[in-house]
């Protein structure tokens, strides 16, 4: 009876002993998959823009900066960033490159667009990308008081915003939203073709001079970016987005 007993108790300790081996092995080999992931995120970017980086950038650097940015998204080569690193490491304070004024619409990661991430460009959108009071001061706080070297106005084809400024829609806010777009519909009327919403050809024609008088009222309703301009601390430029190819074309 004794001896059984013994025998019993000495598989019981047996039986513990394996499970907790197995038990081992398992948390070492969930170990070891954290490590191979930790390992492999090594190639993610953790840093965000220095104000000494900033400081030491020049206009044209930004702007092929963005032109780069724009190859690598027409790519499908995005530049692997760990996001969460970097939210906290700009939390308490941001140094971008460029300021973007994109249009609302939803098809235009501006972000992406430019292979860009977390602290490296302000952006204001608004359709028809045009500029207002509130815009402008925008712009002025992003290169006067925190830095950036580039304005960015960027439009896109099938711009629904310039369509409904060419068809002089009339509803609610919108109206008077479109009052921004609708003198670049009169500049024009010398346009060699059908001047209506159904002409994408004439769309495409607008929406590049509607960017062009865009940059123009930024350095002639602001004396403050007009003279960083002026002494090359900034280039302000526009910019016309292709829906179905993903390309920028630099219009300066």
């Amino acid at each position: 009876m004794k001896n059984t007993v013994m025998i019993n108790l000495a598989v019981w300790i047996l039986c513990l002993v394996l499970i907790s081996c197995k038990t081992a092995n398992e948390g070492n080999t969930e170990q070891t998959t954290q490590r191979v992931e930790v390992n492999q995120d090594k190639g993610l970017i953790e840093e965000v823009l220095t104000a000494e980086e900033q400081a030491a950038l020049t206009p044209d650097e930004v702007l092929q900066s963005l032109k780069d940015g724009n190859q690598r998204f027409r790519n499908n080569d995005l530049t692997r960033r760990n996001h969460s690193t970097q939210v906290r490491k700009s939390a308490l304070g941001q140094y971008p490159k460029a300021v973007v004024l994109s249009c609302l619409d939803s098809r235009i990661p501006v972000e992406d667009v430019f292979d860009k991430g977390i602290g490296d460009v302000f952006v204001a959108r608004v359709a028809g990308n045009f500029v207002n009071e509130d815009i402008l001061g925008s712009m002025e706080f992003g290169c006067k008081v925190a830095g950036s070297k580039l304005i960015v106005v960027m439009g896109h084809e099938s711009c629904g915003a310039v369509q409904a400024a060419i068809d002089n829609v009339k509803m609610g806010n919108i109206t008077a939203m479109l009052e921004n777009i609708r003198p670049v519909v009169l500049q024009t009327q010398d346009y060699q073709g059908d001047r209506t919403s159904k002409n994408m050809a004439y769309i495409t024609h607008v929406s590049k001079a509607n960017v062009m008088n865009t940059v123009q009222n930024i350095k002639q309703r602001s004396p403050i970016l007009k003279e960083m301009a002026d002494k090359n601390e900034i280039k302000i430029v526009g910019a016309f987005y292709d829906m179905e190819t993903g390309i920028v074309e630099f219009l300066e």
